[in-house]
């Protein structure tokens, strides 16, 4: 088993408050969030944005191997990935979750590249950690 370490310290109340997000391999450290950051736009980074990054690296790894299964190799796999948040009766939730992905695979056909694609988004880990829908937009270029 294989275990990875994301942590966050909070202090204060919801809007007057403020967080730091930090990452057990230190590619984020004490990195600020907080409600302006999540909310109204301000400088800082959010849950929803670092769900979206860690979505789309999985994604594309999982495609790396898949399209490797299928005798194919990616020159490029770019992957960006839309999280929803909505206010719903019972407060705030994540209903969505979009990906676009633009990949340069040399020798793979739109439809071999849609229907490996697919497997990707149905299988990487973290697909499937997530309840929310979740589409994909992918092209070749």
């Amino acid at each position: 088993m294989i275990k990875k370490q994301g942590s966050a310290v909070w202090q204060g109340g919801i809007k007057d408050g403020k967080g730091e997000i930090s990452t057990e391999s230190g590619a984020l450290s004490a990195y600020p969030y907080g409600f302006a950051t999540r909310f109204e736009g301000k400088p800082g980074s959010n849950p929803e944005e670092l769900i979206g990054a860690a979505h789309a690296a999985c994604f594309s790894m999982a495609l790396s191997l898949i399209l490797e299964q299928a005798g194919l190799k990616a020159e490029r796999l770019d992957t960006q990935a839309t999280v929803s948040l909505e206010k719903q009766a019972e407060g705030f939730a994540i209903t969505a979750v979009h990906l676009v992905l633009k990949g340069r695979v040399p020798g793979a056909t739109a439809e071999q590249f849609q229907e490996l694609a697919g497997k990707a988004k149905a299988g990487c880990p973290v697909s499937k950690l997530l309840k929310a829908e979740i589409t994909l937009d992918a092209s070749l270029a």
